[in-house]
């Protein structure tokens, strides 16, 4: 009796709000209750933050500085305001799209409709609903704001608005349904743990459609379109890197261990490829560039994102270096062979990265190499062809739905900005601003 008494009053010792859910006992059954988990939730909205940083203003000083000064303005113009006609759509029926309870496994269904009716603790985890949307907003907001880099100096705003906005319904939330949500490649057991697939294959598939329905920036190949600021360009690195860290390590949705290895592996990557892509250039070009290192950074970020949480950091480093090398060559298949104006290398970074993230998940998440190990019954072989398999589906459904999107906008909005615009800059033609006063 005294041993009995003795546990039961360490057990009430215990801090309580350690525990994620609360256990009841009803007619002689227990019952799990899901339970508010407070760092658990802290977590996810400080990752939320940090995704937001990503795009205000990360994403938007990293394009910013690529293009050319009369160009900065509308560039930054761009990314801001697609995320904000993102954000305001995922809150009136994008959530429900992706998230609302599954049908059939295409999209899910209206429950949460203008976010109403959420649960006080998402299904499954032990964060309110709330917390969960809003860091899927971030998700939804920053997808298609990196295809914005596909059609700069060229594209006309509204276009622009028009047609991400539809994208987002279209192309985001179904993709983001089918992997994420519950949906019909999930249950096939397709994994993407912080979107190599739902964030950046979409939009660098769709991205590359952009840029050939919109044709080549004037000047381009024959002439250089050199970036007009570098260190806007490294400081909006600098801060999309510190950002996924909540993209990655929020992905994990608790404030375990998943996320801090899915933060190590993201850092391991990342430095990986940055300084790998800046040995490249001083091999072949003689000099390393800020440019290059903070795209090197990206390539493998963007990389390593779809296994963040089932790798090694061990295999994270390899992700890095196939990122650089692999990254680096389809920008030169891109712009130099194929002569394709995807002006910022959203496909090449993004697209390829994530997809070749996807691909080699399927076998670093193996136990001998240090992952987290396949489900029962599944082989290595057998999950490479499943991820291999989202990954063809994925690229394919954004390219034939962002063309038909692209197109069918274009009847009302014209997607090019006219040549004398372009010459003078979108900044002056497009916003009457300039980005910089500095001679008077």
């Amino acid at each position: 009796m005294l041993r009995k008494l003795a546990a039961a009053t360490a057990l009430l010792s215990l801090p309580q709000t350690a525990l994620a859910q609360e256990v009841v006992e009803t007619a002689g059954e227990f019952t799990n209750i899901a339970q508010n988990d407070s760092g658990d939730t802290a977590w996810i909205l400080v990752a939320t933050a940090l995704v937001l940083l990503m795009t205000l203003p990360g994403l938007g000083l990293f394009y910013g500085g690529l293009v050319r000064a009369k160009n900065f303005l509308s560039v930054m113009l761009q990314v801001a305001a697609v995320a904000g006609v993102a954000s305001i759509l995922w809150v009136v029926v994008g959530y429900t799209l992706a998230f609302g309870d599954t049908t059939g496994g295409w999209l899910g269904d209206g429950r949460a409709w203008m976010l109403i009716d959420l649960m006080a603790v998402r299904d499954g985890l032990t964060i309110p609903e709330s917390t969960f949307a809003m860091f899927q907003l971030t998700f939804a907001a920053i997808t298609p704001a990196l295809m914005v880099g596909a059609w700069v100096d060229r594209a006309r705003f509204g276009w622009v608005l028009a047609f991400t906005a539809i994208w987002g319904l279209i192309v985001y939330a179904p993709v983001a349904h089918w992997i994420w949500g519950g949906g019909w490649l999930g249950e096939m057991g397709v994994l993407d743990f912080a979107g190599g697939l739902v964030v950046h294959t979409t939009a660098g598939a769709s991205a590359l459609v952009i840029a050939l329905l919109l044709g080549k920036r004037q000047g381009f190949p024959s002439s250089a379109l050199l970036p007009h600021a570098p260190g806007l360009t490294m400081l909006g690195a600098m801060l999309l890197w510190v950002g996924w860290f909540g993209f990655n390590g929020g992905s994990a949705l608790t404030a375990t261990d998943d996320a801090s290895m899915a933060i190590i592996n993201t850092h391991t990557a990342a430095a990986t490829a940055a300084l790998l892509w800046v040995l490249i250039e001083k091999i072949k070009f003689g000099k390393p560039t800020n440019v290059g290192f903070a795209t090197g950074a990206i390539a493998g970020l963007a990389t390593v994102t779809p296994a963040a949480g089932f790798i090694s950091p061990g295999a994270a480093i390899l992700f890095g270096i196939l990122a650089a090398v692999v990254c680096y060559a389809a920008i030169v298949a891109v712009k130099n062979k194929l002569a394709i104006d995807d002006s910022l290398d959203v496909f090449a970074v993004h697209g390829v990265g994530g997809m070749l993230g996807t691909l080699l998940l399927g076998v670093f998440m193996s136990v001998d190499l240090g992952g987290t190990g396949y489900d029962e019954g599944v082989t290595m072989f057998g999950m490479v062809g499943v991820q291999a398999l989202g990954i063809v589906v994925v690229a394919i459904f954004s390219a034939i739905a962002t063309a038909l999107i692209a197109i069918g906008v274009s009847l009302f909005i014209p997607m090019r900005v006219k040549e004398d615009e372009e010459v003078e800059g979108l900044d002056k033609t497009s916003h009457g601003e300039r980005s910089w006063h500095l001679h008077e």
